[in-house]
């Protein structure tokens, strides 16, 4: 076996572990948000559900945006995690391209690489659609976030929103639900 394949096996092994949702083949090329406007996407929004994945690992999960500079997003999450501590990581999100504004890149890490964020679909005022791939040679590594401007948003939102997600192969049945309980989150707001 060479280097690459070993590594590559290796490397899935170990997200495959972490909860992330693998999928074969390559990322899918979805239809985003038709001129997406970036300024009345700021401010505050609720994760209500999620694909699995390890970078986030506690409850009432919220993400933060505000503008930094002309074309620059700042990105604030916060997560409350099981021992009762406030996780917060902060980032920023510029756009891919000027043609394409709901294709935006998001960085939390100065060493790694930016991450996909597209808005596939969005009202700015009750709902937020994310979509995030990366393919893996033959494979892919997706995450899927479902947003609202409250803690809560309407089932007939959410059949729509996954009916968008699956018709680009995307496997609705492994979305969990983001703990919003005003009780249970209530540390997150003071």
């Amino acid at each position: 076996m060479n280097v690459v394949r070993v590594f590559s096996l290796t490397l899935l092994s170990v997200m495959a572990m972490n909860a992330q949702v693998i999928v074969p083949g390559r990322c899918p090329k979805p239809a985003v948000q038709k001129n997406f406007d970036a300024a009345r996407y700021l401010g505050t929004w609720y994760e209500i559900k999620k694909l699995p994945h390890t970078f986030q690992k506690g409850e009432c999960s919220t993400a933060t945006y505000s503008l930094k500079s002309p074309g620059v997003v700042g990105v604030l999450n916060k997560e409350l995690l099981a021992d009762g501590t406030i996780n917060t990581i902060s980032g920023y999100a510029v756009s891919k391209s000027p043609s394409e504004p709901a294709k935006l890149l998001v960085s939390f890490f100065d060493n790694s690489p930016p991450a996909p964020y597209w808005v596939l679909s969005t009202d700015y005022d009750s709902y937020s659609l994310v979509y995030s791939c990366t393919d893996l040679g033959v494979l892919h590594v997706e995450f899927a976030w479902i947003m609202s401007r409250q803690p809560t948003l309407p089932e007939e939102t959410i059949k729509e929103l996954y009916s968008t997600l699956s018709s680009i192969g995307v496997n609705v049945d492994k979305m969990i639900t983001t703990n919003q309980d005003a009780a249970y989150c209530s540390a997150m707001h003071h």
